[in-house]
């Protein structure tokens, strides 16, 4: 059989299969690494149980089988095995190092194996707060003042105006924010400073901060298909940590926020820098962006987040949804059909410029 003709046919299999697509399932399980003897905040971005199941679920009722990996060890062994999967959806935080959200998708692409949500570069640049600014900055997207406090030392080298807000650079899930992040004055500055670099062992971002209203922007798709699929207010009710959306608050949302749609002029100046924000990072299949505003109203970028949480009821991606009418089985097809849309581009670009066929009727639109 000529070798084009093997390749038509190989394609015609590849294609077919996307119907029966075997979806691998990575993730980092956070009663397994409690287990491990790791604690509650070292543990505070994995996911739980029923957050894996709910998400196993959700592909086996839209028509995929799915194989539970776990985490980044398990996908080692068993790719050394000789498994391999059509695509994965990753989920996998990872535990140690600056490229620690980089590293299943990393290896995945080692073994050409396609995923859900964003690549390496995308995961590596988002995870650090600081170096995201500097990108979405020179895009044009407005976003706080900063600094970055690498030692004790640079700590007298901020020179930006009080109030400030200060946090890890690399963490989520709130973590080290609390009602101290906010900075009315040097001593306090320095003493906040010295405590995160001590606790995170990672540069503490030196923000301006922003007294007005906090959101966050839902995503689905890719590049010029990506849109927003909503936006909601995140209040604070009394019993809270007040003027920040912590550790503590986001531990305890259910008790301590109030997430709630908000007026239409909000909407479309969140809509439009989330959008914005989103396409210049080049991030994948859905996510989040978090926005602030200043104390005129103006809307600020904070922070993306290309590897949102998915628990139905607890996470802010799938809370966004269900108040903008997107079950949570809706929410998955979007996720899904952008990454399928992927794969499918994939198989068209294994083509040469010298295999002159017609791949209508080969590969669907």
């Amino acid at each position: 059989m000529p070798a084009i003709f093997s390749r038509v046919f190989m394609m015609r299999l590849i294609l077919k299969k996307l119907t029966y697509m075997l979806i691998g399932l990575t993730y980092d399980l956070r009663d397994e690494y409690l287990k491990m003897g790791f604690s509650d905040i070292e543990t505070a971005e994995f996911d739980r149980e029923d957050t894996i199941s709910s998400i196993e679920t959700a592909l086996s009722e839209l028509g995929y089988f799915t194989d539970r990996i776990g985490h980044i060890k398990n996908l080692v062994s068993r790719l050394y095995r000789g498994d391999r999967w059509d695509l994965v959806f990753n989920i996998s935080e990872g535990m140690f190092g600056e490229g620690r959200e980089a590293q299943v998708p990393a290896l995945l692409d080692a073994y050409r194996i396609p995923y859900v949500f964003s690549g390496p570069l995308v995961m590596a640049l988002t995870l650090n707060k600081a170096l995201t600014k500097v990108v979405v900055k020179d895009a044009g997207v407005a976003t706080p003042e900063h600094f970055v406090v690498y030692k004790k030392s640079d700590i007298a080298k901020v020179n930006l105006p009080f109030p400030l807000f200060v946090k890890p650079v690399a963490e989520g899930t709130g973590k080290g924010i609390d009602p101290d992040s906010v900075i009315s004055g040097r001593q306090q500055l320095e003493y906040k400073c010295g405590e995160l670099l001590e606790r995170y062992q990672q540069p503490v971002l030196v923000e301006t901060y922003l007294s007005g209203r906090e959101f966050t922007a839902g995503i689905v798709g890719t590049g010029e298909k990506a849109r927003c699929i909503g936006v909601i207010e995140i209040i604070l009710k009394e019993n809270a940590e007040q003027g920040v959306y912590s550790y503590v608050n986001k531990e305890e949302c259910e008790e301590r926020i109030i997430y709630s749609l908000t007026d239409q002029d909000a909407v479309e100046a969140c809509s439009e820098l989330a959008l914005k924000a989103w396409k210049c990072l080049r991030a994948e299949d859905g996510g989040r962006v978090d926005i602030r505003f200043d104390h005129l109203g103006n809307p600020h970028f904070l922070e993306i987040n290309p590897l949102a949480g998915m628990h139905p009821e607890h996470s802010d991606l799938p809370i966004l949804a269900g108040l903008h009418g997107i079950p949570y089985l809706r929410l998955m097809q979007m996720i899904m059909d952008s990454a399928v849309r992927k794969v499918k581009h994939a198989a068209h670009e294994r083509f040469t410029p010298d295999d002159q066929f017609d791949l209508q009727g080969i590969v669907p639109g």
